[in-house]
């Protein structure tokens, strides 16, 4: 997670805060929703750990914004859409997260959408890549902070190009 990825996360927690709906609460609870487990492990174990030197770094190591404490909520769906769209469901309902960063998987992150749109809460996707994330499947809830897969095609040279 690099500082632009950072400061727009910083932002989006600063704004849940001033939701009066968490005016009672001392925290903004952040659900993060990745491959624990399962084939994108290594990559889901990456996210975590920038996430964590991300939020550190922009809070100069306190967890703190406006005063309130942030709380990362830890979720596996294991690469599965269905668990991931439960799992987000129930981060919203009952752990009542502020806003969600993740999945790990396109097809995660695409079961995951309307969920948010229905708790009208923000997910921040990363670093799943699927271009219909944020093309025809998006709604105003949805930020994605990484490239897509179309970018990806477009950025690297076909074997032709390349020097012998």
């Amino acid at each position: 997670m690099n500082r632009r990825h950072l400061v727009a996360l910083a932002a989006l927690a600063t704004c849940a805060a001033a939701v009066p709906a968490w005016a009672q609460s001392n925290e903004i609870r952040i659900a993060h929703i990745y491959s624990k487990t399962g084939a994108l492990e290594a990559y889901g174990k990456q996210t975590q750990t920038g996430l964590m030197m991300g939020l550190n770094y922009a809070t100069e190591g306190t967890m703190m914004v406006n005063g309130k404490k942030l709380v990362v909520i830890e979720k596996d769906d294991q690469g599965k859409p269905d668990l991931g769209k439960s799992l987000l469901a129930a981060a919203y309902s009952d752990d009542k997260a502020a806003l969600a960063v993740g999945p790990t998987a396109s097809g995660v992150a695409l079961a995951m959408l309307p969920v948010a749109e229905e708790y009208k809460k923000i997910l921040l996707v990363e670093p799943a890549v699927a271009d219909s994330i944020t093309g025809d499947k998006w709604n105003k809830y949805i930020f994605r902070t990484g490239r897509n897969s179309s970018q990806d095609a477009i950025s690297t040279p076909w074997p032709s190009t390349r020097p012998a």
